[in-house]
């Protein structure tokens, strides 16, 4: 659950041009400026308190979250970040209250850095560390404890070889990234341009009290790809040598498909109601998930807790349950005709591609995925699957006929020991009373024959919803049939 309010959104115009109307969307109570527009935030120390702000309760051994980037306010990007990280700070044991997210605005983020340095142990910053006017982190956080940003060679060397690498011009603006507040440590960036720091301001900086003992920063790029090697490579080492990792913490994720996450949660009532480990539900696209989380003393002991869990799980949902944490339907199907030595092909009408990309978007899924038909046309149906211009217009494109034959057809022309083929209607429009938006036919065709069946999905969710749902559905039933008892 967040504990941010929303007040209005920043605007990501460079420094002097911005609105006084700009606010935050943040845990903690925001400054501004006096009548006179003196800047709150930036009050000097000398002794005493920081104006515009009240003292802060203490969250003495916690972490906080503080994620960076008016695209976030206004609901440009998902913050998928914050959830990553507090996944990861739940697994080191590491207590973690609050999240925050700021604009591109520079007093603003010094505000909330010193508050964050007030009553907790770690902040932990995403975003705003690339080469731009809006990009601010580092030197808001800097000014927020009155140190002089300095140029690391080392960072300035590895931005230009990185940059000469890819064939990409030196801009003066890139320079920028190398500045680093007096005494910061760097938190190198396999692959971007964009170091992270990890770095203690002096106590010195705030009066006392105004800075909690070994209070650190830790920085990164708000790009996940840059982030997440950074914070396992960086900063998991890091914060277990300081023993700031705490109880250990291990999840499972188990995936179904098939069943509501209501009637799911009932025949997992009394496993919802445990304290460690313990259970939770969760809806997405067509599947549901429960997430085990035991806390022990050490992994071997988490896990221990989590395997009679999962098991007791595993055998009150049967085939429902189709995989686990990073496995997916695609992953899980490719898995099993890989086991038999099969492979598999498809034919696509209404999701357009998207069942193919789901296999495809799976390491090594060439061996056993041969490839598809996109055949949202009836003239294409026609000459690329076989299907014939009788099953059209007696049943028409939307059904079991069809289907069929779009399966059976580009297995035929592939030589795919399976292939699946979906057509349907996905909206908005284009559906009847006998044929509505959502309905869709799934074909199989396997070395024991063929068959297809209608589903109705519904309108009410929308055509992306529908496709995503199908794709899902069509990998679904190939894998009851691939899974089925002998």
């Amino acid at each position: 659950m967040r504990s941010q309010q929303m007040r209005g959104a920043d605007r990501d115009e460079p420094e002097g041009r911005r609105g006084g109307g700009e606010e935050v969307f943040a845990a903690a109570a925001m400054g501004g400026t006096d009548a006179g527009g003196k800047d709150l935030a930036s009050a000097g120390s000398g002794g005493r308190e920081p104006s515009g702000v009240s003292r802060p309760a203490r969250d003495t051994a916690a972490a906080e979250v503080l994620c960076i980037g008016t695209e976030l306010l206004l609901g440009n990007i998902l913050n998928g970040n914050a959830r990553w990280l507090a996944e990861e700070l739940a697994a080191l044991g590491i207590p973690h209250f609050r999240q925050t997210v700021v604009g591109d605005n520079r007093e603003r983020l010094i505000q909330v850095v010193r508050e964050a340095a007030a009553r907790s142990r770690l902040l932990i910053c995403t975003g705003g560390l690339g080469p731009t006017p809006d990009d601010l982190t580092t030197e808001a956080i800097a000014a927020a404890f009155g140190t002089p940003l300095l140029e690391v060679p080392q960072v300035w060397e590895d931005i230009q070889a990185k940059l000469a690498g890819r064939g990409r011009p030196l801009a003066a603006s890139n320079r920028r990234q190398a500045l680093l507040p007096e005494g910061a440590r760097v938190v190198p960036n396999p692959t971007g341009t964009a170091p992270g720091m990890l770095w203690s301001p002096p106590p010195a900086s705030l009066p006392a009290g105004w800075i909690q003992p070994g209070f650190t920063v830790l920085t990164f790029p708000g790009v996940p790809s840059e982030l997440r090697p950074m914070w396992q490579q960086s900063a998991v080492p890091w914060l277990q040598e300081q023993g700031l990792a705490g109880a250990c913490f291990q999840s499972r994720l188990l995936r179904f498909w098939g069943i509501g996450e209501s009637t799911l949660a009932e025949q997992v009532a009394d496993l919802l109601a445990l304290e460690n480990p313990t259970v939770a539900p969760y809806a997405g696209i067509g599947d549901v998930k429960l997430r085990l989380t035991a806390r022990a003393a050490s992994p071997a002991e988490a896990a221990a807790l989590l395997a009679p869990l999962e098991a007791e799980l595993r055998a009150r949902t049967g085939r429902l349950c189709f995989g686990a944490d990073e496995e997916c339907l695609a992953s899980v199907v490719l898995a099993l005709l890989r086991a038999r030595g099969e492979t598999l092909a498809v034919a696509e009408s209404c999701t357009g591609g998207g069942i193919g990309a789901a296999l495809a978007a799976v390491p090594g899924a060439s061996d056993v995925f041969l490839g598809g038909v996109i055949a949202y046309a009836n003239t294409i149906k026609q000459q690329l699957l076989g299907v014939t211009a009788a099953a059209l217009d007696r049943h028409g494109a939307v059904s079991d006929s069809v289907a069929i034959a779009m399966a059976e057809g580009v297995r035929r022309s592939t030589g795919a020991s399976w292939a699946v083929a979906v057509t349907g209607i996905a909206g908005p429009g284009g559906g009847s009373a006998e044929k509505p938006v959502g309905l869709v036919h799934i074909g199989l065709a396997g070395p024991q024959g063929s068959c297809s069946e209608a589903v109705r999905f519904g309108s009410s969710r929308g055509r992306a919803w529908i496709q995503a749902v199908t794709a899902g559905e069509a990998l679904n039933r190939l894998r009851l049939q691939l899974s089925a008892p002998a």
